[in-house]
This record gives structure tokens, sequence and C-alpha cells, in this order.
């Protein structure tokens, strides 16, 4: 019954991450539905191999999103 349920259920997106170095060159690449706990992860609209070990392009980071509460706020006031 569960493999059913999976069937309509929405899946979340994955985002992209890179992990740069005190130079800004990029060391590694994640997806993952929450970004990685640690320092120098940057979230990237696609990951490029070509990036490796080279400084990321400006144009390849994501804006940082807000967090998201917990709580649903009200639409009007």
């Amino acid at each position: 019954m569960n493999f059913l349920w999976s069937l309509f259920m929405r899946k979340p997106a994955l985002r992209q991450f890179a992990l740069l170095d005190a130079q800004g060159r990029c060391q590694a690449f994640k997806e993952c539905n929450q970004p990685p706990v640690g320092n120098g992860w940057v979230e990237i609209d696609e990951i490029r191999l070509s990036w490796m070990h080279r400084p990321l392009p400006a144009r390849a980071r994501v804006s940082p999103r807000p967090a998201q509460s917990s709580r649903h706020q009200p639409l009007a006031a």
C-alpha cells in the first residue's frame, strides 16, 4: 500500500551545492534536499564538472533562500 501512495506523493526537489576552499575554488559537489552541514558550502543553480578545482563563476550561485517558518503566516492582516 505504501508503494501506491509513493506514486502520488510529490518528491521534494533536490538542490545543488558546491564546497569552496579559502580561495573560492570548487572542491566538491553535493545534491540534497537541505543545505549540507559545515562551512564553505554554497548553493548553485547547476553542477558542472568543469568547475572542479577552479573558481566558481559568480553567475552559478543561487541567491540565499529565506528561512521557512514552521508556522503558516496569514495572507492578509
